[in-house]
């Protein structure tokens, strides 16, 4: 067995550098375990006898979040299936290769869905505009269908509290509404349980252990090459905050998890009108807009 190299001085060790990145390697492993754990445990992600369809893009993200669900199946208190599916969306220049190579390595079972939703969104959407809108309904209809088809019962994707964050403001500055990624979700058609185990997990620990772990990251040459994204420059807003005040974008995560609706403003989340009311019989918002009582 190779030995470790050490270097020891007068009352102190130092341990040689490829001990020390091993030593960073595992305790960012292991943190990264922990919140994906209690993620799943505070939100009931997963259950016994759950079939969970892990979308893999070849991005950072969904390769960490295949990594460390496999790592925690072997431990889960649940017994629980894994199926990794991926999106071939025929985009130029995409290397067909690399995924199921990687994921024969494995040992899951594996699905490359092939639909030409690229071709589609150039097509459809005017030069100049995003296409993420059009991009993500389009792969998330197939990724549902085949949910449905197959015997699904969750679907992991690889979301973390940075998107979750970035998707509030995104909703505030440009839809005027107060809504985020929840961990868990009941899909559109009703149908699908999504969830979204890195929750709890930051970005730049997700790159580092990425990056670490040196997967074989698949570009994407539809929305990662637009400047002009609304989400880069709530990115960038979000950036500056951490650099200036850190711990900032944790503070805003735990926000959505401490909500009190009675000191926010919506009227169908919150009884406003009840609240002290004297008289059932109120006058309707078209009464107070009258010039006044006995106006002519």
């Amino acid at each position: 067995m190779e030995a470790i190299p050490l270097t020891f001085k007068t009352g102190t060790t130092s341990v040689a550098k490829p001990a020390r990145e091993r030593f960073e390697r595992g305790m960012l492993q292991q943190r990264l375990r922990r919140l994906v754990g209690k993620a799943i445990a505070d939100y009931n992600m997963i259950e016994d006898g759950d079939r969970v369809m892990v979308c893999l893009s070849g991005g950072k993200d969904s390769y960490t979040l295949l990594d460390l669900l496999l790592a925690l199946q072997k431990k889960a208190p649940v017994s629980f299936e894994l199926i990794a599916v991926h999106l071939d969306q025929k985009q130029p220049g995409y290397p067909p290769e690399i995924l199921p190579a990687y994921l024969r390595d494995t040992g899951l079972e594996f699905h490359i869905l092939e639909q030409d939703t690229y071709s589609v969104v150039q097509r459809v959407v005017p030069e100049g505009k995003t296409t993420c809108g059009l991009c993500s309904r389009l792969r998330r209809g197939i990724l549902y269908t085949f949910a449905r088809n197959h015997g699904i019962t969750k679907i992991a994707l690889g979301h973390h509290r940075d998107d979750i964050v970035e998707t509030l403001f995104l909703n505030m500055f440009f839809g005027s509404r107060l809504k985020a990624m929840p961990p868990k979700l009941l899909s559109d058609d009703g149908d699908n349980i999504v969830i979204r185990p890195l929750a709890y997990c930051r970005e730049t620990d997700i790159a580092r252990y990425a990056e670490a772990r040196q997967f074989p990251i698949i570009p994407c040459n539809l929305c990662g090459s637009q400047e002009n994204l609304q989400r880069k420059q709530i990115k960038q807003m979000l950036e500056g905050w951490e650099r200036a005040n850190p711990g900032r974008v944790e503070n805003v995560f735990r926000s959505l998890q401490n909500v009190t609706p009675s000191h926010l403003a919506d009227t169908g989340l919150f009884d406003f009108a009840s609240l002290g009311a004297r008289d059932e019989a109120r006058p309707s918002a078209a009464q107070w807009l009258v010039e006044g009582r006995g106006a002519e």
